[in-house]
C-alpha cells in the first residue's frame, strides 16, 4: 500500500540564522530513510501525469518505484537513461511549475518530492557507485557545441552517447555555464557540477576553454576544421540595467557581474584573486531566481540590510517559492509594489541611496501581469552603499554579427524551431537561453536534447 501522508517528508536544511553566514548548502538532502518513504507516497499511476511536465522526459514513476524498494542505483540508471544532470536538476529546477505541478497526490495534499527524491539518487550515487562512463566507439562523425552551460552539455552528451567526436568551445576558464557563474554554491555546489562534466570526459566529449566563437574562430571557420554540425548554446550572459539616473555609480553592479564574482571568481574567500566590494546596505532590483541568489549572496557578503526592490506585488514575483521562503528566511526585506527612480550618490561618486516610488496595480500588460501605475507623491529612499540590477539578460551580440545566414529576433535570440532547434544556417542548430532569453536549466536541457537528436537525424541524412 502506498504512503497516504497528505505531506511531503521535509528537507533537513541548516537553520537560517547559520546558513546567511557561509556558503555551504542550505538544504542537506534525505536519508536513505526519507527517500524511502517519500517514494512511497507515489501511486504510480498508469498515465504517468508527471512526465508531461519534464523537458527531457525522465521516467519519473519507474525511477522512484526503484527509490521504494530501495534500489538507488537501478534508479540513478533509470534516471540517467534522459538526464544528463540530475543532481543538477534535483536542486535547481522548478519542479513545482513542472512535474511536481502535475502528479496526483498534489490534487488533495502535497505533490510527490520528485525533485528532491531526484537530488538524492544522483548524490548516492555519486558517493557509491564504482562505475565510470565508457566512450563508446565513434562513429566517424564530428560535432561542435558552442557554450558548456546546460543545453551544450546535455546536447553534447547525448551526442558522445551516438558515437560523434564532440568537442566543446567554452569563452570561460570553466565549463558549466550558468551552473558554474550564476548559481550561488549553497544552492549547487560546484562539485557536483564539476563530477557532471568529468562524466562527459568519460563518454569523450573535448573541451576547449577561452574560446569565443565570433572572435577566436567563427561558426563557418568551425565548419572548415571539420565539423559536419554545430549547436549554439551559448546562453545569455549581456545584463540589462535599470535604465534609471545615476546607475554608472560606484557600487551599482549587474547582478551577473555580482554572481559571477562570487560564484566563479570565488570572492566570498579571504585573499580572492577577483574580490568584490563587501556593502552593508544593499538593494537587489528584480524579483526572479536572480534577484533572490544576489540578495542572499549580499548576507552572506556581511551585509547588514539587504532589500528585494520589486515593482509589483509579492503574487506576481517570478522567482521559486522556496528560493523567496528562503531569502526570507535569512533576513532579506521584501519592497514589493516599488519602483526605483535614481540612484544617489557623494562627491566621489560613491552610491548612497535609491531613490524609489510606491507603485500600484492596473489592468493586465502584455505579459499578462497587471501593469504597476505610479502612487503620486510617493518617493522615498532606501539608504544604500550597494545596488544590484537584476532584471534579466539578452544573447551577446558576437554570434550573430558574425554569422552569416543566422536569423535572430529583435530581441538579439537564434530563431530557431522548439521542436528540432534548427536555425535559418545549414548545419546550425540552437537551444536554450541564446534562443529563447532567460529561462530556467531545465528548459535549456530539454532544448539540449532535442537538438541533439535533430542532429543525429541531420548527419546521417547528409551522409546517405
Amino acid at each position: 500500500m502506498p504512503n497516504m501522508n497528505p505531506k511531503k517528508c521535509p528537507m533537513p536544511e541548516q537553520a537560517p540564522d547559520v546558513r546567511n553566514k557561509n556558503f555551504e548548502e542550505v538544504t542537506l538532502g534525505y536519508t536513505a530513510e526519507m527517500a524511502v518513504e517519500e517514494a512511497q507516497r507515489c501511486l504510480n499511476c498508469k498515465n504517468k501525469p508527471c512526465m508531461t511536465g519534464c523537458p527531457v522526459q525522465v521516467k519519473i514513476p519507474e525511477f522512484i518505484a526503484l527509490v521504494a524498494e530501495g534500489k538507488f542505483l537501478e534508479a540513478a540508471a533509470k534516471i540517467k537513461e534522459t538526464s544528463a544532470l540530475p543532481a543538477v536538476c534535483g536542486r535547481v529546477c522548478p519542479q513545482e511549475s513542472q512535474c511536481e505541478c502535475h502528479c496526483v497526490r498534489g490534487i488533495k495534499g502535497e505533490a510527490v518530492a520528485i525533485g528532491r527524491l531526484e537530488r538524492f539518487v544522483a548524490d548516492y550515487a555519486r558517493e557509491n557507485s564504482t562505475e565510470k562512463a565508457v566512450k563508446p566507439e565513434s562513429n566517424g562523425h564530428k560535432v561542435a557545441i558552442v557554450g558548456a552551460g546546460p543545453a551544450g552539455l546535455t546536447c553534447a552528451g547525448d551526442l558522445a552517447r551516438m558515437g560523434y567526436e564532440v568537442t566543446v568551445f567554452e569563452a570561460l576558464h570553466t565549463a558549466g555555464g550558468v551552473l558554474m557563474y550564476g548559481i550561488p554554491e549553497f544552492r549547487l555546489p560546484k562539485a557536483i557540477v564539476q563530477k557532471e562534466i568529468d562524466t562527459l570526459k568519460d563518454l569523450g566529449v573535448e573541451f576547449v576553454l577561452n574560446f569565443v566563437v565570433g572572435r577566436s574562430e567563427t561558426i563557418d571557420e568551425l565548419f572548415g576544421d571539420g565539423f559536419e554540425a554545430i549547436f549554439v548554446g551559448s546562453g545569455a550572459g549581456l545584463p540589462t540595467f535599470i535604465g534609471v539616473p545615476g546607475e554608472n555609480a560606484n557600487g551599482v553592479y549587474s547582478a551577473n557581474e555580482y554572481l559571477t564574482r562570487i560564484n566563479l571568481m570565488k570572492a566570498y574567500k579571504e585573499n580572492a584573486d577577483t574580490p568584490i566590494y563587501h556593502a552593508k546596505k544593499v538593494a537587489v532590483v528584480g524579483g526572479g531566481n536572480v534577484a533572490m541568489d544576489a540578495a542572499r549572496c549580499a548576507k552572506r557578503m556581511g551585509a547588514e540590510e539587504v532589500y528585494i526592490v520589486y515593482r509589483r506585488s509579492e503574487k506576481e514575483l517570478p522567482a521559486r517559492l522556496e528560493e523567496i521562503h528562503h531569502a526570507k528566511e535569512e533576513g532579506v526585506v521584501f519592497k514589493f509594489l516599488t519602483a526605483p527612480l535614481e540612484v544617489l550618490s557623494d562627491e566621489n561618486f560613491n552610491v548612497t541611496g535609491l531613490k524609489c516610488q510606491q507603485m500600484e496595480l492596473g489592468e493586465p500588460d502584455a505579459s499578462g501581469r497587471r501593469r504597476p501605475i505610479p502612487v503620486e507623491g510617493s518617493e522615498f529612499v532606501l539608504d544604500l552603499d550597494c545596488v544590484i540590477a537584476a532584471i534579466g539578460t539578452s544573447p551577446n551580440p558576437l554570434i550573430r554579427h558574425t554569422t552569416p545566414g543566422l536569423d535572430t529576433n529583435r530581441k538579439g535570440c537564434i530563431v530557431a524551431d522548439d521542436e528540432h532547434g534548427i536555425t535559418s544556417k545549414d548545419g546550425v542548430f540552437a537551444g536554450g537561453d541564446a534562443v529563447t532569453g532567460a529561462a530556467t536549466v531545465i528548459l535549456a536541457m530539454g532544448a539540449g536534447k532535442r537538438a541533439a537528436a535533430a542532429m543525429d537525424e541531420y548527419i546521417k541524412n547528409k551522409n546517405k
